[in-house]
Parts: C-alpha cells; structure tokens; sequence
C-alpha cells in the first residue's frame, strides 16, 4: 500500500529526520510503499510531488509544530509527535491503514494514472493553434491579493469564465483575509493539466511540484483572464520544487523589456505586498482600539488613567501599532527567504522603531534580511554532520548580525533623518500645499484601482500612521470610495449610456464602495477604460484634495464609511463626507460628458460580457 508522511520538529533537525527515517523503515518492512517529505529550519526537503499525494491511501503527519494540511484534503490522516513516530513506528502506521476505508484498500487499482499527465497533449505552441488538443482540459489556480478582499475573488471569477467559454474546467482556491476557500484538494491537483497562480503575494507552491504552473497577477487573470488560460495550458514551465522553475512569472516578456528584469520587479513588488497583507490587520485593531478608548474617555492616553478602562484600551491600540513595523519587516523578509528570513526581518522591524527611522526602515530592514538570508542560505556549506546547525544558529546569528549593525550603521542615520523631515514635511502642510497631495494622492487611488500605484499610495498612507500623520490615511480612504459609488449614481442618472450587465454591478460596485474596496470600479473600467478612467481619476483627485485640504485624518486604514460608526475614528467626520459626496458626482458629472448613449453607438456593447456582474461572490463583501 502507497502511504505519505510529513516531518517537522521545533528546530527541524534531529527529530524530524530520524521520525522520516523510522516511518521508510518499518513501512518497507511491513509491505508498504513510504514516501516523506521533511519540513526543517531552512524549508522542505523530498518534497511530495502531486502525482504521490494522489496514489496516497493515507496520510501520516509526524509534527510537534503546525503544518499545512491543504494539500491533503479528502485523504485518511493520522496526526502524531516525532516522538510517536520514533518510538512507536509500527502502531503508528497500523493507525494510518486503519483510517483507510475498505473499499481503497487495494490502492493499485485506483486508475490515478488514467488522470490527464501535464503537458502530455501540449507543446509549447499557441492554445489557439490546436484547439482540438486542448479542448476539454482541467485547471487549477490559486488567487490571492494584499487585502484578500476584491481582487482575490474578482480574479477567481475572471478565470472561471474564461475556462468555461474555452470549454475547460478550473477549480479556483480563493486565499483571502479570512483564510483559504474552496480549497484544492490533492485529487484535483493531481487530475490538473495546468495550475495558474495568480496572486499578488506569496504562495506556497509545495504542492505543485512536478504539473504545469504558469503565474501572473490578479489585475492579469481579471481582464484578460481567455489570455490567462491559454498560456497556462502552453506554459513550458514545470513547478520543481525549491529553487526549480515556477519561482518567477512564468509571462512573456512586454514592451520589450528584459523577461528577468520584469520577473524581478514583479517578485519585488509581492515580496511587499506580502509583507502589507500580515501588517495590515494590526494596523486596523490598533487605530480602532485607539479610537473606541478615546470614545470612552476623552483623555484616555493620559498616563494617569493607565489603569482605567479606557486606559487599557488605548493601551492595546498602542500595542498593535507598535508591531506593525516588526511584522512588516518580518513578512517581507519571510517571503523572500522562507522561514529563516522571520527572525532578522522581526529584529529589523524592531529596530527601525528603536532608531527612529519608522517605516522607510522596516521597509528596507525587511529586503535587506530577506536578501542576505538567502545568501546566506545558499552560500554556507557545512559538512552533514554538522548541518543541524545551520538553521538554528548559524543562519540566525549572522543575518541578526547584519541586519543589526546595518540598521544602526548604515541604515538608521540617514532614514530616520528623511523620515523625520517626511513627517515634520506632512505635518505642516496647510492650504495649497496639502491640496496638491491630496490631489496626488487621490489620482493614484483611482489610475490604476487596486494596481502597483493604488498600492503605493496606500502603503504610503498607512505607514505613516506610526508616525502619528494620519491626514493622508483620510485622503486616500476617501479617494478610494468614490469611483465604484461615482460610477453606481452614474448608472441611475443616465442609465440609456450602461448595459444591462453595467447596470448589474452597480449595487455591488456601491457596496465596495462603501466599504473602501475600489476594484468595485473595474468591470466598468474594463469594458470603457478610455471614458471611465479620466472620470474616476478626476473624482478621486477632488475627494483626496477636499479630504486634505480641510485636514481630516483617520489612523483606521480600511473600513470606509462604516469607521463613521466608531466615535473618533475620523477626524472632521462631516468634512471628510462631504469630501466622498464630492468625489462621487465630480465622478458622475465627468461620466456624463465622456460616456455615450448606447444607442448611439454602432456596436452592441451589451453582447460583450461583464467581468464582474451582480452575482460578484458574497464573500468578497463578507470580509470587509
């Protein structure tokens, strides 16, 4: 019988590996086929490949630390310590046959091989070239943005038209902020002819290994989602594990830039929105904790209310915001070199708030770690006796190092110095000044609705809220509501310029709207962009401009209209309304003069399909 394990210990050395090598042992000697996957300080080795996990009757996970389960979804599983595993092999594995049901315990008749082999029907040519080969096909993917909200789910929905009007099946995983959904289990992967991964942060590819796999981003699989499928089904590229292909953008180079250069960028740019993703729920808790103690009582940072309940509150709020940094860093860190990158990206974090160099420092902490790690990583050979080392000392000890005496050295002179004069800077602006950013501020929410510079100019905001500059946060929350409600009132003002299927994302895109999510404005967008993109970036430029301008503020970064609920949330709360209701009918008042009367055009804009309708999945509006 075909049987699976996994292996992990605290420190993934000693235990780990002598729990894989019992279980191979005694498996052997009872009859039974054993492969193991050993997770340690420096990531998986002999990592299980699809094709395993599908012929697998059960699973044994042998762990005394947390391990992700996903993959094995739909199998029988036995959990147990490294120690069980050591001690106890045989009753151990006996455990795990008894979970197998009776009817899959011949596991050689189970026609896993009847399954559809990755790239046994396609070569690297065109899907549009051979249609007849690539008829009928089976896909997974993954989807998965900073927030986890719109993008996440609007990409999923994307791909699963483009493959149902291709005349493929795709089963989407959605890997949002309330976890991952619809989940891939190891069937599904293992009868996969291509997996797309389209994500704008990291994620796991471990269980890949060995299918198809062609990543892009969520904006990609969103608007050209048939381009998406096609390239999957035709990708060269086959996911090998740690260090092997699949680490990059699998798309073709654009515009003539270098393919290296635009995967470089593109890891740079997940790398930092992974690092947000973590940042951003403490972010959130802080600032509203902050507030609702201030709702509770006026002075609730006096020091001598410390021990009062709005005292304890406010000291929560503190607590959180005071983590964000380390945990941004950490993250960054952590995805550019897995689990060793935690502790110098944590430390980084740490003391770019101890130096004053806020979040400029973690922000360059957190590469800075990341980077030498995998260096370091890479680099440092030891002999197999004493390879346990590594992980728990030596890599520690000196990224720690490097990163401490960059940070005082090198790093923490000269960024606290900018941002320092960054916030005296922001703190200042009045009148004309404060204008102009908000105008900034506000067109980039809006250019590219959810994109690298919709990012840029959030992460910008939110990182300023540590330093205690929270007037930007307003400005871009504001900013950021009014294309989907702009575009939602447009739809009912002049309804003869809209199709039926833009009339059916309206009420989603209003409830986006409200909620601070502006991809609620991308099905409208997508089909027009030439009209509605100046409209909305105009709308938002006017909030962003009203919002700073009268000197709002927020320290919340995400809630949208419902932080008005939170006494205290925002500052100048009628002001910054009015800065929204501003934004919203610049934005209609621009449609109307760029958009055209349907009826007056000589195509049949109706016949072309909406990425976004009105059964956009409540999940996306659930997590808000």
């Amino acid at each position: 019988m075909r049987l699976i394990a996994v292996t992990a210990c605290p420190t993934g050395v000693a235990h780990t590996f002598m729990a894989a090598e019992a279980l191979k042992r005694q498996a052997a000697a009872m009859g039974h086929e054993m492969s193991v996957e050993t997770q340690g300080a420096q990531g998986a080795a002999d990592v299980l490949t699809a094709d395993e996990v599908g012929a697998a009757a059960a699973v044994i996970v042998a762990a005394d630390v947390h391990v992700d389960l996903v993959r094995f979804s739909g199998l029988p599983m036995i959990a147990v310590s490294t120690a069980d595993a050591i001690r106890n092999t045989a009753a151990v594995i006996d455990r795990a046959l008894a979970e197998v049901p009776v009817e899959e315990v011949p596991v050689e008749e189970v026609p896993v091989a009847e399954a559809p082999v990755a790239g046994s029907q396609v070569d690297a040519a065109p899907v549009a070239d051979a249609p007849a080969r690539t008829a009928g096909r089976r896909l997974v993917a993954i989807t998965s943005c900073p927030t986890g909200i719109a993008h996440t789910f609007m990409a999923a929905e994307g791909l699963q038209r483009a493959a149902e009007d291709a005349g493929h099946s795709i089963k989407v995983e959605t890997q949002g902020s309330v976890g991952a959904k619809n989940v891939l289990t190891a069937a599904d992967v293992a009868a996969a002819d291509a997996v797309i991964i389209a994500a704008d942060t990291k994620v796991d590819l471990g269980r890949f290994v060995g299918k198809r796999i062609y990543e892009t981003g969520t904006k990609e699989a969103l608007k050209h989602g048939d381009d998406v499928v096609a390239k999957a089904l035709a990708s060269p590229i086959v996911h090998e594990g740690d260090g092997g292909a699949g680490s990059g953008s699998s798309a073709p180079a654009e515009d003539g830039a270098p393919a290296g250069a635009r995967a470089a960028v593109k890891q740079v740019y997940q790398h930092l929105m992974t690092g947000v993703s973590y940042m951003l729920p403490f972010v959130v808790a802080g600032g509203l904790m902050i507030a609702i103690s201030f709702a509770v009582n006026i002075n609730a940072n006096d020091p001598d209310l410390a021990g009062s309940f709005a005292g304890r509150l406010f000291s929560t709020g503190v607590a959180a915001l005071t983590l964000f940094l380390p945990v941004f860093a950490g993250y960054i860190s952590f995805s550019i070199a897995d689990r060793p990158g935690l502790v110098p990206g944590f430390i980084g974090g740490y003391l770019a708030s101890q130096v004053g160099a806020g979040f400029l420092g973690a922000l360059l902490a957190g590469f800075f770690a990341g980077y030498v790690t995998r260096e370091l990583a890479n680099r440092i050979k030891l002999p197999v006796s004493m390879a346990g080392l590594k992980p728990v000392l030596i890599l520690p000890l000196l990224s720690t190092l490097a990163v401490g005496l960059v940070m005082y050295y090198v790093i923490g002179g000269p960024i606290s110095w900018v941002q320092d004069h960054l916030t005296d800077w922001l703190s200042g602006l009045q009148g004309s000044n404060a204008v102009v950013l908000g105008l900034i501020l506000g067109a980039m929410m809006a250019a590219d609705m959810g994109g690298p510079l919709n990012k840029v100019a959030y992460t910008f905001a939110v990182g300023l809220i540590g330093s205690g500059v929270t007037g930007p946060m307003a400005a871009v929350m504001a900013a950021g509501m009014t294309p989907p409600i702009g575009l939602a009132l447009a739809t009912k003002l002049f309804p003869n310029r809209w199709t039926n299927d833009e009339h059916g994302s309206a009420a989603p895109a209003l409830v986006l709207g409200l909620s601070f999510i502006t991809e609620g404005a991308i099905p409208f967008a997508a089909r027009d962009p030439l009209r509605v993109i100046p409209a909305i970036v105009v709308g938002s430029a006017t909030a962003g401009a009203i919002s700073m301008g009268a000197d709002s503020a927020t320290s919340v970064p995400h809630g949208g209209v419902f932080d008005l609920f939170v006494p205290g949330a925002v500052e100048k709360p009628l002001i910054w309304l009015l800065a929204v209701v501003a934004g919203t009918v610049v934005t209609a008042g621009v449609l109307f003069v760029t958009k055209r009367p349907i009826a007056a055009s000589p195509i049949d804009l109706t016949a072309v399909p909406a990425t976004v309708g009105a059964d956009t999945p409540s999940s996306a509006l659930a997590t808000v």
